[in-house]
């Protein structure tokens, strides 16, 4: 006699995905593990612009201790949110959640921003080109972008419609481009500028190497952000802003902004030589 057909094995781990969505126990592990993690790096920023206040006080507010001191409040506004979402989640009227779900956006863009205005000044510099444009025109943009995002709010207040969410996270993702371009331009300008230097030494070889891979991360981390916010913008079940999307949010903020912001401040985490007073000379603004 044939043998019966044997019966279809089940799946394993089916329909695990909408359980973890939909547990209140694995939302608030997640939430409370993506705290854990932006405050580790919040503190690790902390800890560097004290070290090199230490190191060089003399400096005074260089480049590297703005970048520093602004990695730590980013990373401590999402540690922030993430240790109390369900409070931010309830939060009325609805634009002032939307308001604190987008500030760390943008000022991770004004961060990364100010890295890529530093190795653009350094380009120029070496060419004998003037830099204080490069300046202004940073202030100015991201003046801009702020006023941007402050009239989309306003209008997402009066006209609180699914398009104009829409839109608000479309102008994140064109932001987001930009900064993907701008790391790869200045970044590549830059790179390309040192391999090109005739004196061979290994603090020639640390910086090549050091702006190779800083670059390579943020462009890749920005242009990921990009995607996945576009994504996010036209499909209605990849909404980062709820809680019952615990595993997008995790995936999402691991990607783009932890491994990333985790990777440069490990590249960028030596510190300037501590100088004697007598050795030290104030630079002028060349």
């Amino acid at each position: 006699m044939a043998a019966a057909a044997a019966a279809p094995m089940p799946v394993a781990g089916a329909g695990w995905w909408d359980l973890v969505n939909g547990s209140t126990a694995w939302q608030d592990g997640i939430f409370l593990s993506l705290a854990a993690l932006y405050g580790l790096i919040a503190a690790s920023s902390f800890i560097q612009v004290v070290r090199i206040q230490y190191r060089v006080p003399e400096y005074g507010w260089t480049t590297q201790k703005v970048f520093q001191l602004l990695n730590f409040i980013v990373n401590g506004a999402r540690c922030s949110i993430f240790a109390f979402r369900r409070q931010v989640h309830q939060v009325n009227p609805e634009i002032f959640r939307h308001v604190i779900l987008d500030i760390p956006g943008l000022a991770f863009f004004t961060t990364y921003a100010m890295l890529a205005l530093f190795w653009a000044e350094i380009s120029y510099q070496a060419r004998g080109l003037e830099t204080e444009g490069l300046r202004s025109g940073f202030y100015t943009i991201n003046g801009v972008i702020y006023a941007i995002q402050v009239l989309l709010w306003v209008l997402l207040w009066h006209n609180p419609n699914p398009s104009m969410i829409v839109l608000s996270k479309l102008f994140i993702a064109g932001l987001s481009f930009s900064a993907a371009l701008g790391f790869l331009l200045y970044g590549g300008r830059l790179f390309f500028m040192l391999k090109r230097f005739p004196i061979e030494s290994k603090g020639r070889q640390k910086k090549l190497r050091e702006v190779g891979r800083v670059a390579t991360i943020c462009f890749f981390c920005f242009l990921a952000r990009c995607i996945m916010m576009c994504f996010d913008a036209f499909d209605k079940k990849a909404d980062l802003d709820v809680l019952d999307h615990p595993i997008l949010n995790f995936i999402y903020y691991l990607t783009v902004e932890i491994i990333p912001s985790s990777l440069v401040l490990f590249i960028l985490r030596r510190i300037p030589s501590k100088l004697r007073l007598a050795q030290y000379h104030p630079l002028n603004s060349g």
